[in-house]
């Protein structure tokens, strides 16, 4: 019988994770042509997560754990997930069952009958959550689309149902600044889409507010991509040549009608404005700087505090 591993990645999830738990038991009593098991990985959370997570473990023996030593992030989370399943499929699953577990049966189907090695989820609305986080939240994956080179689909969650291989190739990838969207698009593998409408969290509250979510959008940008550096240059080189045109216009001028002095209110402006823009593009520099730190450092992309 082929085994199904369910990687769930958990930070402050206590009063979502016996909900989460109830759920999917229902879905896969429901699948005897496969063999589950479940792989939560606490990322140093600060309730009781860890407590419950062993204490589903003593009670079911196909729930295996892994206990971070501290927080590093949902990407690692998933990482060591995925590194811990031993199943011919992985799943990854968020322990709020915004995932609805009632998809595993079509998705298996789909990888089994119609030869996909992968299949993700999207979601086909943003219901419930705050217009302006939208509206970003679309602006980022046409930007992504247009200068990475992945396929990055609107609303796509890191739900996803995958075969071995893809997982082992994800795997391979072991670069500590991690992106998994990216990251799963970059890998390629045949991979068919369904569509879901947005769930709210059963119980808890968002651990990704519209900072964090900018940030992480940053990085999935710079892990992607070296266009903000072209652009930065491109910006540079514009600029350069206006400046130029602005000196003869300013050197014309004083030749013609002698007034060499007026005008430092707007000089002022604009050599404010071209400092900000070269701190701006600085800034791109030194992104892809501290990227590249942080990999030639070669620190563990987690640490174990114990497992089972």
């Amino acid at each position: 019988m082929d085994k199904c591993s369910l990687v769930v990645p958990c930070y402050n999830e206590e009063e979502a994770i016996p909900l989460f738990y109830e759920e999917t038991e229902k879905v896969i009593l429901n699948m005897p042509y496969l063999e589950f098991e479940y792989i939560f990985v606490n990322d140093g959370s600060s309730d009781k997560t860890a407590q419950i997570i062993k204490e589903l473990a003593e009670k079911d023996g196909k729930v295996h754990y892994v206990m971070f030593s501290r927080n590093f992030g949902k990407e690692a989370a998933m990482y060591a997930g995925m590194k811990e399943a031993t199943g011919d499929y992985v799943v990854i699953m968020d322990a709020d069952l915004q995932d609805p577990p009632e998809l595993l049966p079509d998705m298996y189907n789909s990888v089994i009958n119609e030869g996909y090695d992968c299949v993700a989820t999207r979601r086909v609305d943003r219901k419930g959550e705050p217009l302006i986080r939208s509206f970003f939240a679309g602006i980022f994956y046409r930007i992504m689309n247009k200068m990475a080179r992945i396929d990055m689909v609107n609303g796509a969650r890191d739900y996803r149902f995958m075969k071995r291989v893809m997982v082992d190739a994800i795997l391979a990838m072991e670069e500590y600044n991690r992106f998994s969207k990216g990251i799963f698009g970059w890998v390629g593998f045949e991979t068919k889409w369904i569509p879901f409408e947005n769930r709210k969290r059963v119980a808890g509250k968002t651990k990704w507010k519209f900072f964090s979510l900018f940030k992480y959008s940053l990085e999935g940008m710079v892990a992607f991509s070296t266009a903000p550096l072209v652009w930065a240059s491109f910006v540079g080189l514009l600029f350069c040549f206006i400046a130029f045109i602005a000196v003869c216009i300013l050197i014309v001028r004083a030749l013609v009608f002698g007034d060499p002095v007026a005008g430092w209110p707007s000089l002022a402006c604009m050599i404010t404005f071209f400092a900000g823009l070269q701190l701006f593009c600085s800034g791109i520099i030194g992104m892809y700087m501290a990227k590249a730190y942080l990999e030639v450092k070669g620190r563990p992309i987690y640490i174990v505090k114990e497992k089972k």
